[in-house]
């Protein structure tokens, strides 16, 4: 069933393996550079995330960089965290973006503020990710606003994303957080950078006992390591997280530790096109963006190479 006009819910409904890659709006009022990205990858992937205040500092609002992306011909997946908005802030900016073109939206927490460049700043969390989904689900199908007023004509028809993390503790309760999602509304998952293939193997088991993939499409997150810097702050300093010691070591030994990472997150995306229950694959390039057109096309996954999942 259709439930927008997005892109991107029109190739998960197609069942072919879709690509997305991850944007970090700039610290600056100027859409230039994301611009520019856009004529890089739209030939690439099928839709892009613009983060929302990334690592809970201040940027180019996700709104304003997805109507640019939007107007260069790349489909835009705005981020919305409850870290920042009340309810009310949340719904007129939905409704706002939805009248400037935007048809996808990726619900979630936010980075806490205190590891970002306003420390001091007052997280607000008036809603969790959960009840983000559900406000937003029930903007479409019943058209009311949160407080259960109805919306008379023209409600924000979004193809709604959530994340999972397969990493986070209790492990356990990972899968049952991702149904708690799926259950108030989600239409596609993308999860955080996977490094352990084989916790997310165990990951995706517990998916399939639950029959979560049939309800949902999943998208596998993987990140290009440019350096072993990169990889020891994504192991040690990114809270769930889990990057094997021998990744770490081989972008370290590496005589051209890019070279290396591009190869490693090649091969994860040929590990990830076997699992089953997996739909595609985000890809979070972070500050690295241009690469992505490599990646996709050394694995194969060019949008409209590659035959359904």
């Amino acid at each position: 069933m259709i439930r927008s006009s997005s892109k991107l819910e029109q190739v998960l409904n197609q069942a072919r393996f879709a690509v997305t890659v991850e944007i970090g709006p700039p610290k600056h009022s100027s859409a230039t550079g994301i611009i520019k990205l856009a004529e890089v990858l739209k030939d690439y992937v099928d839709a892009a995330n613009i983060t929302d205040n990334q690592t809970a500092n201040v940027r180019l609002s996700s709104i304003a960089a997805g109507v640019h992306l939007h107007q260069a011909g790349l489909e835009p997946v705005i981020q919305i965290t409850c870290r920042d908005r009340n309810r009310i802030a949340m719904q007129s900016d939905l409704l706002g973006a939805y009248s400037l073109g935007i048809r996808n939206v990726l619900c979630l927490s936010g980075d806490h503020q205190k590891f970002g460049n306003h420390p001091q700043a007052k997280g607000v969390y008036d809603l969790d990710s959960i009840q983000l989904v559900d406000m937003v689900r029930n903007l479409r199908d019943k058209q009311v606003f949160q407080c259960g007023e109805k919306i008379k004509q023209h409600a924000p028809r979004y193809f709604i994303g959530a994340v999972a993390n397969p990493f986070a503790d209790p492990f356990e309760f990972r899968v049952l957080r991702l149904e708690k999602k799926i259950n108030a509304g989600a239409d596609f998952i993308q999860t955080q950078c996977i490094f352990d293939m084989q916790r997310f193997e165990k990951f995706m088991q517990m998916v399939r006992q639950r029959g979560l993939h049939k309800k949902v499409p999943i998208l596998a997150g993987v990140n290009p390591l440019k350096s072993a810097r990169a990889a020891e702050f994504m192991q040690k300093r990114v809270a769930g997280m889990i990057v094997p010691d021998e990744i770490v070591e081989r972008i370290r030994q590496a005589a051209d530790p890019k070279a290396a990472g591009i190869k490693l997150c090649v091969a994860q995306i040929e590990h990830l096109k076997k699992i089953e229950g997996v739909a595609g694959v985000h890809i979070m390039a972070i500050d690295w963006e241009e690469i992505v057109p490599e990646i996709v096309e050394r694995a194969g996954i060019k949008p409209g190479n590659y035959p359904a999942w």
